[in-house]
């Protein structure tokens, strides 16, 4: 990863986004998102079963089996027709990105990437008698091994459709805090699956996290909910920095935060708040305030802020793609006005 000091201020979104249309939402994305910022490639759950977040990261599972049950995705004996339309929309998806990045006159120096992490896909995907993969120790063991070993082929494809882009991956713990705090339920209903430990989470992260690396991502990043942020885990199972939306991080994890940035480490900075599609987007002064003011508190120096990457709070599938559009918009001129605060 390069050093913070090389670095500006820039722009991404987390991935989700409206429509069905991959080729104009990677336009949009690529258009809006060039250097410094961070283009991505879209996901498009609107398409239906296969492009929602499980399916399309299950999708990457070497040995074992998923298909669709009334209750959701579930662990099968062998692959189903769901399964391959999850496939077969990511190899579409990705060939998509090949056409439109390959008639571009200059291409963004980096891609993004994103997939479910190991813990939230175990809460996601259900064994034979319906209860959720995350009950069972071995299950969650193999999925978070069959993960790690279908990286490598995913990123190759991806690497091929971007030729001498630098990849970052995003991995998405959306259900973490429910995962470590044993709030999820069982398929019953009357109980709650039993907590995880943290050793275990930080292993099956440090696990995905090695094989990423060893596939030649140039960052990666764990992106979670403010709530219960497992900051110090995340960055002691090797990421790169951490994503997280802004709207409620207590002091202590804002303390977190700083020493990751004093650590050499990424922020990604949920700062512009995405979760009603229909509100008004802020004035750019008010997010960049929202950013430096704790940011002065903690004593971090302006310069500092060449490292963060500021994104929506939410996907935004939700949206409307012109409002989409103007989302990134926004995000890329809040990234200015931090470049100018850190240059002085």
């Amino acid at each position: 990863m390069s050093s913070v000091n090389d670095l500006r201020a820039s722009a991404t979104g987390l991935g989700p986004w409206p429509g069905g249309d991959p080729a104009e939402a990677n336009r949009i994305i690529r258009g809006e998102l060039g250097n410094p910022h961070l283009p991505f490639l879209p996901e498009l759950p609107d398409r239906g079963v296969g492009s929602d977040a499980v399916g399309r990261s299950a999708s990457l599972l070497v040995d074992l089996a998923i298909d669709v049950q009334p209750h959701g995705w579930r662990l099968v004996d062998r692959p189903g027709k769901d399964a391959q339309r999850a496939r077969s929309a990511l190899a579409t998806d990705i060939n998509i990105l090949a056409d439109v990045a390959g008639a571009e006159e200059v291409s963004a120096g980096e891609l993004k990437v994103q997939m479910l992490g190991p813990l939230s896909l175990a809460a996601s995907l259900h064994l034979h008698n319906g209860e959720r993969a995350l009950l069972d120790y071995g299950a969650r063991r193999d999925i978070a091994e069959s993960l790690a070993a279908g990286v490598a082929d995913h990123l190759r494809r991806v690497s091929a459709a971007v030729p001498g882009a630098g990849i970052v991956v995003q991995v998405d713990e959306p259900d973490i805090a429910s995962v470590m705090a044993g709030t999820i339920p069982t398929a019953s209903g009357y109980r709650t699956l039993r907590s995880i430990p943290g050793e275990e989470v930080t292993a099956a992260w440090r696990l995905l996290i090695d094989a990423l690396k060893a596939a030649g991502v140039v960052e990666t990043v764990l992106s979670v909910p403010e709530v219960e942020a497992p900051i110090e885990r995340i960055l002691a199972a090797g990421a790169d920095g951490v994503s997280v939306p802004l709207r409620a991080l207590t002091t202590r994890q804002w303390e977190h935060l700083a020493a990751a940035v004093e650590d050499g480490k990424r922020v990604w900075a949920g700062a512009l708040p995405t979760y009603d599609s229909q509100a008004p987007l802020p004035r750019t002064s008010d997010v960049v305030e929202s950013i430096w003011k704790p940011w002065r508190q903690l004593g971090l120096p302006a310069s500092a802020l060449s490292g963060l990457r500021v994104t929506p709070s939410t996907g935004l599938a939700g949206f409307k793609p012109s409002a989409a559009k103007d989302v990134l918009t926004k995000l890329t001129h809040v990234a200015d006005g931090l470049d100018q605060l850190a240059q002085g």
